[in-house]
């Protein structure tokens, strides 16, 4: 089987270009005075705020790194000594109180699944992101690649609300390849990439595949438009993992739309 890096090979030097030139371009359209991100201590956060930094200059970048009490002591010291050796404003807001509240005011909250505690997190996230972006007048930078956004593996209205996505059109295996370009220090690279919503998680333990296969498999199903035999065959993955991964991007597809409205004429709502 050929690997992701060889089918997925991007020009590194053209790519960040292509990402410094939008940054920019974002920025001055939009009038505001800089980006706020989260850093997670993870590689697609990492490769985001050392673009922010190249494209408008450390001072203009926030970088907020917000632990609970499931994220690993690894992300911490990462993110840590990643905003330092970038020399730029960092925080840290601790978020377990403010999760734990909120998972327990709603008198339904027995009855919450994992998943659903666990999606408090990168709202609460969210929400403080945007309160920084507001205040600083800056905009929200997201930090999700193509592999995440194509399967819906986001929290929609948490790291899902942003306004933009540096990344967005990177698979996994490709920002790995920008990351490397960008001097990004191995460890974090090849880290076990997980968003710590609860203990134990990993992002390859819940799709049930390494980003590997998983970007050949959706290169090979939504760019290139292969069937599911003829993608599993080439990934060299059971026909029913493909159909699962199939399975997620239909399911998923409200998060990538905008917001249903019924549809109502005009000239019906001018009477």
């Amino acid at each position: 089987m050929v690997s992701a890096a060889e089918v997925l090979k991007i020009n590194a030097s053209e790519t960040k270009a292509l990402i410094l030139e939008f940054l920019r371009n974002l920025l001055e359209e939009s009038g505001a005075d800089g980006y706020v991100l989260g850093l997670s201590g993870g590689v697609d956060s990492s490769v985001v705020a050392k673009l922010c930094v190249e494209a408008v200059g450390r001072k203009k970048v926030l970088g907020l790194f917000m632990p609970s009490d499931t994220t690993p002591q690894e992300d911490a010291l990462d993110a840590e000594r990643f905003a330092s050796m970038l020399d730029i404003e960092y925080e840290v807001i601790d978020i377990t109180s403010i999760s734990d509240y909120l998972a327990n005011i709603c008198k339904h909250g027995p009855q919450a699944s994992v998943l659903a505690k666990g999606n408090i997190k990168p709202r609460v996230r969210m929400t403080l992101l945007y309160y920084h972006a507001n205040i600083l007048n800056r905009l929200v930078a997201g930090t999700g690649n193509r592999s995440e956004l194509l399967i819906g593996y986001y929290t929609k209205y948490g790291d899902g609300g942003v306004d933009c996505l540096p990344i967005g059109n990177l698979y996994k295996t490709q920002v790995r390849q920008l990351a490397e370009h960008l001097g990004i220090p191995s460890n974090i690279i090849w880290k076990t990439p997980t968003a710590g919503l609860w203990k134990g998680q990993t992002d390859e333990g819940e799709i049930g595949l390494k980003y590997e296969q998983l970007d050949l498999l959706l290169y090979y199903l939504c760019d290139l438009g292969m069937d599911i035999e003829a993608a599993s065959k080439l990934v060299n993955i059971q026909t029913e993992l493909a159909k699962n991964v199939l399975m997620r991007i239909k399911r998923s597809e409200h998060k990538r739309r905008p917001i249903p409205m019924p549809p109502i004429p005009a000239p019906l709502m001018q009477r």
